[in-house]
């Protein structure tokens, strides 16, 4: 019986403990229109990744290291897309020389129509003659004047003119045809010069995005190839953090996150640092609690609401202090609920600027 009360008597002075401790690890309180809420320094984080699959060839920036926008900083194997661009321009020669072929078989099939043309006027003269010839012949057989041998040859004759008039006419018909083939012979080697310019700039494409560039400022954090290595496309070179575009993320109640506002002022003070109190700005207040319970049916439940928060920080502070940045530190955030508040005392020490 007396080792039953000494255990709970040890329970009690447990919990009590507990809670004395939890209540000395809060927050000191803050004033009506000040909030505040735990989390970690963040920034944009941007791969540097192939867009075609190769080789990497060279790399030139190491863990750590600060970059700035349109910095090399890794160098892919292009010896095959070389190549290529060699085959499409000879390929580009061929198609130019085909144009100057189909533009002269053009050429040469508008004379052939104008010799054509000549021969239809020729047969059509020899063929006018004979008719005309014809003609006489056959009122001069009426009165016996000639032998029906020379009528009978007149009209063979005109027979025969006719027939050469209908072979000069098919021969012009055939020439404009041939014109025409010509001609979409002529469309269609333009077409593949067009083409073959088009592989390559494409290819020049290729060869330029073998080229990784850093697309802004910021400071590599990973170097997940090496050279040497085949990365298939989208492959992942480096991994470089915008120090332009830093932030804490933290969460607030319902209550509370309904009253922050847009370009709200806010500060930052890390763990690592707590005499510093860093200037920053509400940029993102999420519309969808983070934190949802199973059934929100009371007010008492809706409190329990959390919505993320992004304070920024003021990039041209962050260009100063460039050096010292760095993600994943932990510390509070605080933000003004109401403009007209005004910061407590512990928010009186060094303000970074």
């Amino acid at each position: 019986m007396k080792r039953s009360w000494i255990a709970i008597a040890a329970a009690v002075l447990v919990a009590a403990g507990g809670f004395y401790a939890w209540r000395a690890l809060q927050p000191a309180g803050l004033p009506e229109g000040i909030a505040s809420g735990n989390g970690r320094i963040e920034a944009v984080d941007i791969d540097i990744a192939t867009k075609i699959p190769g080789r990497v060839k060279e790399i030139m920036a190491n863990e750590g290291d600060f970059v700035k926008a349109g910095q090399v900083l890794a160098q892919m194997d292009s010896a095959t897309l070389q190549a290529q661009k060699r085959e499409a321009e000879a390929q580009l020669q061929r198609a130019i020389i085909a144009v100057e072929t189909a533009n002269s078989m053009v050429t040469q099939r508008n004379a052939e129509r104008t010799a054509a043309v000549a021969v239809v006027a020729q047969r059509e003269a020899e063929l006018d003659a004979a008719r005309r010839k014809l003609a006489r012949t056959e009122e001069l057989a009426k009165t016996d004047y000639v032998a029906l041998q020379v009528l009978d040859d007149d009209r063979a004759r005109t027979q025969g003119a006719t027939a050469a008039v209908g072979a000069a006419q098919a021969q012009l018909a055939a020439t404009e045809a041939a014109i025409s083939a010509a001609k979409s012979q002529v469309v269609d080697a333009k077409a593949a010069i067009d083409a073959v310019r088009a592989t390559i700039q494409r290819i020049d494409a290729d060869i330029e995005d073998s080229v990784l560039k850093s697309p802004r400022d910021g400071r590599v954090q990973y170097r997940v190839a090496q050279p040497g290595e085949v990365l298939s496309a989208g492959g992942r070179v480096l991994n470089i953090v915008d120090l332009g575009d830093v932030y804490m993320t933290f969460f607030l109640p319902t209550g509370q996150a309904g009253r922050v506002a847009y370009q709200a002022e806010a500060r930052i003070v890390l763990d690592a640092a707590p005499q510093y109190i860093i200037p920053a700005q509400i940029s993102f207040v999420a519309d969808v609690a983070q934190f949802t319970p199973k059934t929100v049916e009371t007010a008492q439940e809706r409190q329990k609401l959390m919505f993320r928060i992004k304070a920024r920080i003021p990039p041209e502070l962050l260009r100063k202090y460039i050096l010292q940045v760095k993600t994943g530190l932990p510390g509070v955030a605080y933000v003004k609920l109401d403009p007209k508040a005004a910061w407590p005392a512990s928010l009186h020490g060094t303000l970074v600027q």
